[in-house]
This record gives structure tokens, C-alpha cells and sequence, in this order.
């Protein structure tokens, strides 16, 4: 939930709970004061009635009163001069003074007056006083219990306006590049949001120098080491011509071995450190999925056939917004560690899939395959299933599948890692928001 919409309701819960607090002492209130109003009004009525002149007959005076708002009984000498119809001719035993009693089936409020020889009771029923006190607090609270969408309104208006800076501030943030470390240069008089922005400034800062540092380090030391390598390759290959002993042969054939694999780890780290986003996407252009795996297998062919694999090529061809070495170098990591960690005479499957969801570019292979612990570490650079102790010997650097996360986060495409029908690992790359018409 936004700070927005978390502060308008709390400030609108507020509001409601003192309404009502508000509402239930208004009624408290209202109820005291009607009390008395209404008391008075009784003694005021009963003092009427018994200063009537009504002499002592046979038969007393019966007053009907549908609405029963005011019963009343006057008495002389006990005996009953006249009263309401609903009450019965049996003098009521009330002392003088305010009572509230059961009188014609309701709960009443009795007031009895008594002067000489005469004696009166008025009786008014509760309710007609719990109406009256609701009708006073509702006439009041009427319009405050009206005024609470407005109110709303209004709340909802200005918090938004309060935190206008930090919306402005986030959309700042999500519009920024992901190799965009310039200072936010925008002034604020909000005293809240300055630290903010300083802070974010300070931490641009700090992930600049250390991101430049990772990026060109790396890329760097590798180019470095590329023409003494080169020259490595050279020489040690003079030497295996000029050998005759079978020892040292073997011995310069293993010195190539790693020189070969020192190159290959040099040229990852090239690769690694070329594999930016922003860099890619500007030059995108449409590329057949389908040309490029055809292209990847042919250039590998030579591994798949020295290892007496079979491989096959299933689905349709698709297009993507894509460029072509990302893409190339995508396929021929997957493919690469396919053919290493598959046994001879094994299978490969590579199926191009398209669905709903998006294009699927999937590989299949009938290896060993990987727990679900090494599928989580997979992605880290350097890390390798097994070390160089895996059962299959194959010598890595543990950074394809460092750049394949790279790749796949230029294209915003997914990757999932599962077990295979095959009875090893199953890759399956999904390519959402790049396809082209």
C-alpha cells in the first residue's frame, strides 16, 4: 500500500472515530438536556391541571388519548376528577415529585403535584424522549457525516500534493539507466526530503567508483593478457614440432592444455565485461532464433560427433528484436555445457516453443544433470557443478552460465532450470516483450 493511500486512511479513520465519539456524547448530552427541558415542561402542565375548575361529580371526566404523548390523572379527596382514558379509575400510588414507571403498557416519566386537597399526576412516555435527543444529535451530525466524502476529497488532495517530491523523486529513479550515476540536481525545500537526496547523491557516488572499478578491471586484465597468451601458444607449439622425446611431448601437450583453457577463461571475461543492457538494446535488430541455433550447431558439430552424441532440432522458427552476437554466444554457452556434462552416445534436444507466454528457445540433454542446490549457485560466477572433480572431466571456467544471466537480463527474458525427460538438465529460456511482427 502507498504512503498515500496509508495516510488518508488513517487520518479518515480518525475523523470517523471522532465523529462518533462526538456522536455518542452529543447524545449523552442531548438526552440530559432533553430530560430537563421536558421535565419542566411536565411540572408546567401538572401546575395547568391543577388549578382547573372541575367540581366533585358522580362520574369522572374521561379524556381519550389515542396518541398516549400525555397522560394524566386529577384527584380529589381521592376521588377522581378526570384523566385519561387509558389509565384506570384506581388511584396511582406515586409519592410527590419525578418517578419513571410502567403506566398503560409503556415505560413512563411520572411527575405528581399535590396542592390542598387535590392531587395530580402527568405521565409522559420515555420514548417520545429518546426521540426527541436522537433527533436533536442527528440534526447536528447531519452534516459533518455528509461532509466526510468531501472531507476525503480534500485529504486525499493534499497528502498527494505533500508528497508530490517523493513521487517526483521515484519517477526520477525509474526512469534513470542502470549505468546512470549522476547526482540528482534538483532543489527542494521540503526539510524531509533533502537528507534523502543527499544521501542518494552519496550512494551514487560510492556505487559508481566500485562499479567502474569491477567493470574495467576485469575487461582490463583480460585484454592484458591475451598478446602474452597469443605469444605462449606460438612458442609452445614451435616446441612440440622441434620435440622428439615422447615425454616432453606429452609434458608441452599439457602445458598447451592449459594454456588453451587460460585463453578461454580470457575471453569469457571479455565477453562478461562487454554484456551490458544499454549497451546491446540500442542496436537491436530482427534475428531468426532458428539461423542462429543452426549456425551454433554447426560450429560445435565436430565435439557432438567426436563424442558420438545425436542432436536434433525441433519447432518453428521465430524472430526476435535481439543482436546477433548476444544471441550467438546465449546458444553456445547452453549448447557448449550440453555437449560437456552429456555422455558418449548420448542425446541432445534443442525445441524452439511459442505460446502465450512468449518464444522459448529449450535444450535437453541426457547428463547427470543437477541437484537443486547447484542450480541455485549455477549463475554465480566461477562456480563450476563439481569443480574440476565433475565425472566428466571437462575442464571450465565456471563463467557461461555467469554470462548467460548477463544476456538474459539484456533481453528481460527468463530462465528456468528443471530435470529433464532425457534424464538430465532442461534449459528453458523465455523471451517475453522483444518478438517482432
Amino acid at each position: 500500500m502507498s504512503i498515500r493511500k496509508r495516510l488518508t486512511l488513517i487520518l479518515l479513520s480518525m475523523m470517523v472515530l471522532t465523529c462518533f465519539l462526538a456522536l455518542v456524547k452529543g447524545y449523552q448530552k442531548s438526552m440530559h438536556h432533553g430530560e430537563s427541558l421536558l421535565d419542566d415542561e411536565l411540572k408546567i402542565v401538572a401546575g395547568v391541571l391543577i388549578e382547573q375548575p372541575l367540581a366533585l361529580s358522580t362520574d369522572a371526566v374521561q379524556v381519550s388519548n389515542n396518541s398516549a404523548q400525555l397522560l394524566y390523572q386529577i384527584w380529589q379527596n381521592n376521588n377522581l376528577l378526570s384523566g385519561s382514558s387509558s389509565l384506570t379509575n384506581n388511584q396511582i400510588s406515586f409519592s410527590e415529585g419525578f418517578q419513571t414507571a410502567n403506566l398503560a403498557g409503556q415505560r413512563m416519566r411520572v411527575f405528581v403535584m399535590s396542592r390542598n386537597t387535590r392531587k395530580v399526576i402527568v405521565a409522559e412516555p420515555m420514548a417520545k424522549r429518546f426521540e426527541l435527543a436522537e433527533a436533536v444529535i442527528l440534526s447536528a451530525m447531519l452534516p459533518m457525516l455528509w461532509a466526510v466524502p468531501l472531507l476525503a476529497i480534500f485529504i486525499s488532495f493534499f497528502v498527494k500534493y505533500a508528497l508530490a517530491p517523493l513521487t517526483r523523486l521515484s519517477k526520477q529513479l525509474a526512469s534513470r539507466q542502470a549505468n546512470d550515476f549522476t547526482p540528482i540536481n534538483w532543489q527542494v525545500t521540503d526539510e524531509e526530503i533533502k537528507p534523502v537526496i543527499n544521501r542518494l547523491n552519496d550512494l551514487f557516488k560510492r556505487v559508481e567508483t566500485a562499479y567502474l572499478r569491477e567493470r574495467f578491471f576485469a575487461s582490463d586484465a583480460a585484454h592484458e593478457l591475451r598478446t602474452p597468451l597469443s605469444s605462449l601458444k606460438i612458442n609452445v607449439h614451435n616446441l612440440a614440432n622441434k620435440q622428439s622425446n615422447l615425454q616432453d611431448h606429452q609434458e608441452l601437450q599439457a602445458m598447451s592444455q592449459g594454456i588453451n583453457r587460460l585463453s578461454n577463461i580470457v575471453e569469457q571475461m571479455l565477453i562478461l565485461g562487454r554484456t551490458q543492457p544499454e549497451q546491446w538494446q540500442r542496436q537491436f535488430s530482427e534475428q531468426s532464433l532458428l539461423t542462429i541455433t543452426q549456425q551454433v550447431v554447426s560450429e560445435q558439430y565436430d565435439k557432438i560427433d567426436e563424442k558420438n552424441q545425436t542432436i536434433s532440432l525441433e519447432g518453428d522458427d521465430f524472430v526476435i528484436n535481439g543482436d546477433e552476437f548476444t544471441l550467438t554466444t546465449l546458444i553456445a554457452n547452453l549448447l557448449s555445457n550440453a555437449i560437456k556434462y552429456t555422455p558418449n552416445n548420448g542425446q541432445i534436444i534443442i525445441k524452439l516453443v511459442s505460446s502465450n507466454n512468449g518464444f522459448s528457445w529449450q535444450i535437453d540433454d541426457s547428463g547427470a544433470g543437477m541437484t537443486e542446490e547447484q542450480k541455485e549457485r549455477i549463475f554465480n560466477r566461477f562456480y563450476r557443478v563439481g569443480g574440476d572433480q565433475h565425472p566428466s572431466g571437462e575442464q571450465g571456467a565456471g563463467l557461461g552460465m555467469a554470462i548467460v544471466q548477463h544476456i538474459i537480463a539484456i533481453y528481460g527474458a527468463t530462465i528456468h532450470l528443471a530435470n529433464s525427460p532425457l534424464g538430465g538438465l532442461t534449459v528453458k529460456v523465455t523471451f517475453t516483450g522483444v518478438k517482432s511482427d
